[in-house]
């Protein structure tokens, strides 16, 4: 049997939209809306409406029918922390996504547009490896105070799909196998997967680990007390310094990888500098997760969007590969893993969890 699949994820800016036959994709937009558009709105979940509409007008214009779909296949949002897996996207799920207390993203906007067409063309509607998936051991959990326990924020879907590609490319299972896998993008999680669960990763939102294009990483705990308290930054600006503004955008005035290649390559030693510095923090922290896996470690995989700068993961095989073997899978490649994890569950390959 063939399967019609609909996949959506929301972006800040950017509304996804694809439709897979079985595991191929057939169309594909990436709906740009302007800020002017988006300001109109003073929540993400307002937007739901005009999103829900560009969703509409793409099927419109590709010629399909929702009644045509077997399942819609969306990324999942801020709910509370859920071991990684395929679930229903259900009414106490968004009660948690709207509540806003686990995060607030776009991505939760996303949960509501696919719940309300699945209720009206009473198509199944999915979800899976959310950007809440939380799987750590218990020793993971500390962090030095009890009142700041450590919580897991990683790129779950894409670390677990590409885990899943590279056991599948040596016939084995991803719940076989102890890898290392090195998300590359806006962010950075480098995550310990120990025998199909994420045991611990680096806090990739406003946490922890290496510096990446517009995050600071792990930062000199005292200096930022102070820095915090010095009177010259509001709270939201030195949120903005963590999350937005940090890491290479502080150094060098952007976030965009490819324009460092292009000034590393007119001669601007600085940005070389700054490049390498955050490929050796990604290889430390790569290097802090075998250290998790006991050195028990099947393989390095290296994605997300810098994955492809030859450049950047060079220098982190240089410091790493007496680890493991290095393996290269660049790209983000959302869409087609929220297809996969449909597919799965579609073929009785994987069974739904319970919210």
């Amino acid at each position: 049997m063939s399967y019609r699949l609909l996949i959506m994820n929301l972006g800040s800016t950017s509304t996804k939209v694809a439709v897979y036959e079985d595991y191929e994709e057939v169309a594909k937009e990436s709906l740009h809306h302007s800020q002017e558009q988006l300001n109109q709105y003073p929540s993400p979940l307002d937007q739901k409406e005009f999103r829900k509409e560009a969703v509409l007008k793409f099927l419109s214009d590709h010629g399909y029918d929702l009644n045509t779909f077997h399942c819609i296949v969306a990324r999942g949002g801020c709910c509370k922390p859920i071991e990684g897996g395929i679930y229903s996207i259900t009414q106490p799920m968004l009660a948690d996504i709207a509540s806003e207390r686990y995060g607030l993203h776009i991505c939760n906007t996303g949960c509501f547009i696919a719940y309300e067409l699945g209720q009206e063309f009473q198509i199944p509607v999915i979800t899976a490896d959310t950007v809440k998936t939380d799987e750590y051991f218990p020793l993971a959990r500390y962090s030095g105070l009890p009142e700041l326990p450590r919580g897991c924020t990683v790129h779950a879907l894409n670390q677990k799909a590409t885990a899943r590609r590279y056991a599948s490319s040596i016939h084995r299972s991803y719940d076989e196998l102890n890898l290392i896998v090195a998300h590359l993008g806006g962010g950075i999680s480098i995550g310990a997967h120990d025998h199909g669960r994420i045991i611990d990763a680096n806090n990739a939102l406003d946490g922890d680990g290496p510096f990446s294009p517009e995050r600071a990483g792990t930062l000199p705990v005292g200096s930022l007390i102070d820095l915090c308290y010095s009177g010259e930054f509001s709270q939201k600006e030195m949120r903005k310094k963590i999350n937005g503004k940090g890491g290479i955008m502080a150094y060098l005035g952007t976030n965009s990888g490819l324009e460092v290649e292009e000034r590393i390559a007119g001669g601007d030693e600085k940005a070389k500098e700054v490049f390498e510095a955050m490929a050796y923090q990604i290889s430390r922290e790569i290097g802090a997760a075998a250290a998790t896996l006991k050195g028990q470690v099947d393989a390095i995989l290296l994605t997300g969007s810098l994955a492809y700068s030859q450049r950047l993961t060079d220098w982190i095989k240089e410091r790493t590969q007496f680890i493991a073997n290095v393996v290269l899978y660049p790209g983000e490649n959302e869409m087609l893993s929220l297809a996969e994890s449909g597919m799965r569950w579609l073929t009785g390959e994987e069974a739904l969890k319970t919210y």
